[in-house]
């Protein structure tokens, strides 16, 4: 095993200074910079190469977000025609008669959030759900920031840390520990409905405390406009408005079956849902604009660039600190040094072999490690070496290795697949209009407390 050296321990101070800029409200990206900057000067010694890292690193967080950020673009895009048309006026009608309660709203967009997650990973349930759902919450009286917390916590938390349906994560994690992909579901449905309702409860009230408050706004501003989009009854008849109403619905319904006849998940299914709602955009923008549709699509396709990038400037240079401690080493500084996996990997390594072998440490070490390698953002990169070690322990302790192969998993998974870490949760911060850090600092409290609830219960379950 490689030991820590400086590297490590300067990605770790970064790690705690970032996170402290966040917790105090203040801008990242000077500090993240920085951190690209001294990582690059220390590895290579060479002033030249670290400066020329800096514009790499963006590049690479750039590029590894791309998809993410050109769904988010369209979607608006598409949104914006809606708005403008009266469209999704009509669309939302239905649900309004339904979801009346700030409560309802919270649990219904939840719940139908989780599900759809568990069929086709939560990027492209936002894409389908958000757009529609977030008008009929609003004026059920759930503010923005309510909407993407559920949003969030039920898809990118509940629905993707166990993935029952598709397995990707509890296949990863098996085979690095060794067992029956089977094994680690199973182990892993306690856990993860235990992380489940504590965090959704205790993020329930705690969103009902800051609504009394008058501490939240109830329509996403984070872009700077807080002028809904004015509606233009003469661009449609009530006829084609009605049309519409009812054929976009059915089209993202389609992509739905599409997904489960061609068994689609994760970037395949967000394609197949950011062409529809391109199609959608070119449809709309022609028979409301008529003669002017060519300019006009133009026109909604620069609004929804405009506002994706202006939700994404200030996560991609924390992103580009971050990914140096994975996958984007070697492509922003050159080769690792001789033994290491990874600044996040030897980070997580390290703290397991630091630690007594019971099975109350072997739980929390777990945990640990899975939410360290969560800090990359992408969840599934560290859950292989949770699995390593959770074979490790299990084997040391005789006992508990599926039990704590899911704790690695889900602390890994509920970090970094979209709950903390600010660029992952930028999918559902961006269709409801708000602050991705402002989202991770609302999810703070909530996670942890499930967290640490979930350890406990795992200790017992072993």
């Amino acid at each position: 095993m490689i030991g820590l050296s400086a590297l490590h321990w300067i990605y770790v101070v970064f790690i705690v200074l970032i996170i402290g800029f966040m917790v105090r409200r203040r801008d990242t990206t000077l500090i993240s910079i920085l951190g690209i900057f001294l990582i690059a000067i220390v590895a290579t010694g060479d002033l030249t190469a670290s400066v020329s890292g800096v514009f790499k690193s963006f590049v690479f967080a750039t590029t590894e977000l791309l998809s993410t950020i050109l769904i988010i673009c369209i979607i608006v895009a598409m949104s914006k025609v809606l708005q403008k048309t009266g469209i999704n006026e009509v669309m939302v009608a239905p649900f309004t008669k339904i979801i009346k309660t700030p409560t309802l709203a919270y649990w219904t967009i939840g719940i139908l959030m989780m599900v759809i997650s568990w069929f086709f990973w939560p990027s492209p349930a936002v894409a389908l759900l958000g757009a529609v759902m977030l008008p009929v919450a609003i004026r059920a009286g759930l503010p923005a920031l309510g909407v993407a917390m559920a949003m969030n916590l039920f898809g990118h938390g509940i629905a993707l840390s166990g993935d029952f349906i598709i397995q990707g994560a509890p296949k990863l994690t098996a085979d690095a520990a060794g067992i029956p992909v089977t094994d680690v579901v199973t182990a892993s449905i306690p856990l993860v409905i235990t992380m489940g309702i504590v965090t959704t409860v205790v993020a329930f009230f705690l969103l009902r405390r800051d609504m009394k408050r008058g501490n939240l706004e109830m329509v996403g501003t984070f872009d700077g406009e807080k002028e809904v989009e004015t509606v233009d009854n003469a661009l449609l008849s009530t006829g084609q408005k009605r049309f519409f109403a009812i054929f976009i619905p059915i089209a993202f319904v389609l992509d739905v079956v599409a997904m489960s006849v061609f068994k689609l998940s994760g970037g395949d299914a967000t394609a197949i849902v950011g062409g529809t709602a391109i199609i959608i955009l070119l449809l709309l923008s022609m028979f409301a604009h008529k003669n002017a549709g060519l300019e006009k699509t133009t026109s909604y396709l620069i609004e929804g660039f405009q506002f994706g990038f202006k939700v994404f400037g200030p996560v991609i240079p924390i992103a580009a600190f971050f990914y140096l401690g994975d996958s984007g080493y070697l492509t922003i500084i050159g080769d690792l040094p001789a033994g290491s996996q990874g600044i996040v990997n030897d980070l997580g390594i390290a703290l397991a072999s630091v630690v007594p072998l019971t099975k109350e440490i072997a739980v929390i070490t777990l945990t640990g490690v899975g939410a360290i390698t969560g800090l990359d953002g992408s969840g599934f990169s560290g859950i292989t070496l949770a699995g390593s070690i959770a074979n490790l322990f299990g084997t040391a302790i005789e006992s508990g290795t599926a039990t704590l192969t899911a704790m690695g998993q889900i602390a890994a998974i509920w970090v970094g697949g979209g709950t903390l870490v600010p660029w992952a949760l930028i999918p559902a911060a961006a269709i409801c209009n708000v602050s991705p850090f402002e989202l991770a600092r609302k999810n703070f409290v909530p996670v942890v407390v499930g967290l640490v609830v979930t350890t406990i219960v795992a200790m017992f379950l072993i």
